[in-house]
């Protein structure tokens, strides 16, 4: 009989700016997936909200302050890894307080939405891209 795997639940965020690009991350050397690009987020800890989640991530991760209320919910990402199994809300946000620091990443970038199938995403990342080009166009 195989064990079901742990579902780990991580809050994803798309900060879109002012010429409708997207924000990426590369994750840094040492953990999990290194080198790939990624959504700025994070786990959901035991009794913390996604909001919230994010909302102490883009802190954490990118020195930016970001209000609930400018967060919008869009598209979600159900996968399948070896160890886990990672169900991955993903939020809009197009307005935060504060310049965005590389705190935590090995590098960030803004992308136009169809060029972010041109860059090493994991594979969790990647069905979520459509629903970008979709809201945002090309």
């Amino acid at each position: 009989m195989t064990l079901p795997l742990k579902i780990t639940l991580v809050a994803a965020c798309a900060l879109v700016d002012a010429d409708g690009r997207v924000l990426v991350a590369q994750r840094p050397e040492g953990k999990a997936l290194a080198g790939l690009w990624e959504f700025p987020g994070g786990k959901v800890e035991p009794g913390e909200r996604p909001e919230a989640t994010l909302i102490r991530e883009l802190d954490e991760e990118l020195g930016i302050a970001v209000k609930e209320a400018c967060l919008a919910p869009l598209t979600f990402a159900s996968h399948a890894y070896e160890t886990f199994h990672l169900l991955m809300p993903l939020w809009i946000c197009r307005r935060w307080e504060g310049s965005i620091q590389r705190k935590e990443h090995q590098a960030l970038q803004w992308l136009r939405p169809a060029r972010l199938r041109d860059i090493p995403m994991p594979p969790a990342d990647e069905p979520l891209i459509p629903a970008l080009i979709d809201l945002l166009g090309p």
